[in-house]
């Protein structure tokens, strides 16, 4: 499986997250009503005389006083965590004694307060999954904690006089099952990642804590495992007026920002953005996960490696812009002096991570055509799949003929602006700390304009619509192109794990934003210079591995999962026929 397979299958894994309330208030209210449809079950189909009066108010005051004390037990004291488990082991619950309610209906029988109790005992079993998979807790004292909440509520809901119900042969021997099978499962699912991984649960846990908790230090020790030093290159155009003001950057890092935030390099674009004075377009290079940063320190130390950039090519000319359409494959280059900037869209239809293989055969086809560099950009503005065959030729067939055109093409003193979306204070989740930037080229009668966003991709025909908002205001935009940052996962709950600018952002609006920045650019318009800087550091990636592994290791563990689900259903369906 390919490194943006072994992504996608992650992100696919990733939704089974979203199976949790949005909120902590959904799972306190939602268990204290199933508690309280619970009790009326038993007032109306298993205890007579039942003292719903007394009952009820003292299984609510043991939901609510374990559901606090769960919380004391868990590894980061995360009372939220707590409640999404007594909500769920509720409802499994509840959806026992309605089974049972339904089943002794069908047959004509008498409902049996069995079902209250084999209830209890799933509602332990589930416990037991829960406090070892996501709350960190051993499995020793996983299985001596997984009665508290469940016999505490069925001692409060029953009858002190029906308690022997709970010494049944039957009743135990279920009980003994159910737990075995939660035991086994979880021993086995924390072990379908051996030998790389070396437990799925304290990789789930890293996860939900940086996720919940913003806290990446857990996440980062297991990706720092299996990372491994590397040479990264950044190539960066300075452009400056003539008396070395207005500086501003094009950076083209041959990283990717990931995994998701907040670990590792997840937030790049936005540090380097910051590093550069805020002046500055963080590109996206031709490159893959296996660049991710994996921890914070390895982006400072980056950063630091950063500073130290030396100037390679100085110039003060430029062409006009150059775009070639072959079939859906769009790209547009610019020539300064001898180096070529190339950006690759395949947009409205959209693509994943453009492969390495095409930056190699454009760079060769560059080199024959005596350019001395070029620089290559994934312009990640649409949503897409792995390029195919047949779009990955036509992109090589456009990046020769914009080349081809490039050659020829007449010099012109180099005369920019840039602008960005920091004074307007935009604050949206589908836009990072970069927000929007700018940049215009001016030649003689003609303006051009380049617009890059600190986002994740865009939403297909986003781009299509700003270019033509920015035309109908006589502005010629010839490219938008984001950063790819991985900071707007933060929080996110949908099937990408990410915010791409335009889902939540309305394409208007955004139209808007850019065509106020375009005039901002327009009027920064001097005569300038340009650098190309070139910069090497040693630092340590994440690797093609990690996420094979990963991708693996969810794979196993829900294959696994879904065996044992299909087991537990048979057993419960045993359970309940059986007693008839």
């Amino acid at each position: 499986m390919s490194d943006s397979n072994d992504i996608e299958n992650i992100h696919r894994r990733y939704t089974l997250t979203l199976i949790n309330p949005s909120s902590y208030y959904v799972s306190l209210f939602g268990s204290i009503a199933i508690a309280c449809v619970i009790s009326f079950l038993c007032f109306n189909n298993f205890i007579t005389n039942y003292e719903i009066v007394y009952h009820l108010p003292a299984a609510l005051g043991a939901l609510l006083a374990i559901q606090y004390i769960d919380s004391r037990f868990t590894r980061h004291k995360e009372y939220s965590k707590s409640l999404h488990m007594s909500f769920f082991g509720n409802v499994l619950w509840l959806i026992t004694i309605v089974a049972g309610i339904i089943g002794s209906s069908m047959l004509s029988i008498e409902p049996a307060l069995f079902y209250v109790a084999l209830g209890m005992f799933i509602f332990s079993s589930f416990r037991i999954g829960i406090m070892t998979t996501t709350l960190g807790i051993s499995m020793k004292k996983a299985c001596a904690l997984c009665f508290v909440q469940p016999l505490a509520m069925f001692f409060a809901l029953v009858p002190i006089s029906m308690w022997s119900v709970l010494y049944d042969v039957q009743t135990l021997s279920f009980a003994v099952v159910f737990l075995g099978v939660a035991v086994a499962w979880s021993y086995i699912t924390n072990r379908t990642g051996l030998p790389m991984i070396k437990s799925t649960h304290k990789l789930l846990q890293a996860y939900l804590q940086s996720v919940s908790q913003n806290d990446p230090r857990d996440m980062e020790s297991i990706i720092l495992e299996t990372s491994m030093q590397s040479d990264i290159s950044t190539s960066q155009i300075r452009f400056s007026t003539n008396d070395d003001k207005n500086d501003f950057r094009m950076i083209l890092p041959d990283l990717h920002p990931g995994p998701f935030h907040p670990v590792g390099g997840s937030n790049i674009p936005y540090e380097i953005y910051k590093s550069m004075n805020s002046s500055a377009m963080v590109l996206h290079s031709i490159s893959d996960h296996s660049l991710n940063l994996p921890s914070q320190q390895d982006v400072q130390d980056y950063l630091q490696e950063l500073s130290k950039s030396r100037v390679s090519k100085k110039g003060m000319t430029c062409t006009e812009p150059v775009t070639a359409q072959i079939n859906k494959a769009h790209v547009v280059g610019i020539r300064l002096d001898e180096t070529a900037l190339l950006f690759l869209s395949l947009s409205p239809h959209g693509m994943e991570d453009v492969p390495v293989i095409l930056k190699t055969e454009i760079e060769q086809m560059a080199k024959n055509r005596n350019f001395e560099h070029a620089l290559i950009v994934d312009t990640h503005n649409a949503m897409g799949g792995e390029i195919s065959q047949e779009d990955s030729q036509d992109l090589l067939t456009a990046a020769k003929n914009v080349l081809d055109i490039l050659i020829t093409k007449s010099n012109h003193p180099l005369q920019y602006g840039y602008a960005n979306s920091q004074s307007m204070n935009i604050q949206t989740s589908d836009l990072a700390g970069g927000g929007i930037g700018m940049l215009c080229l001016a030649f003689e009668q003609k303006k051009y304009f380049l617009c890059w966003a600190d986002a994740n991709n865009m939403e297909n025909g986003v781009r299509e619509e700003v270019i033509a908002h920015l035309k109908n205001h006589g502005h010629e935009l010839v490219e938008m192109f984001t950063s790819d940052t991985h900071s707007t996962t933060m929080g996110v709950r949908n099937r990408n794990g990410y915010y791409e600018l335009g889902s939540v952002t309305k394409s208007e609006r955004l139209a808007d934003w850019c065509l106020t920045i375009a005039k901002q650019a327009e009027k920064n318009i001097a005569e300038g210079k340009f650098e190309i800087l070139e910069n090497n550091a040693k630092v340590r990636v994440m690797g093609s591995g990690i996420f094979e592994h990963l991708s693996k290791a969810l794979d196993s563990s829900l294959n696994m999962t879904k065996w044992f689900m299909i087991l537990c259903t048979g057993i419960f369906l045993i359970s309940i026929f059986l007693r008839f």
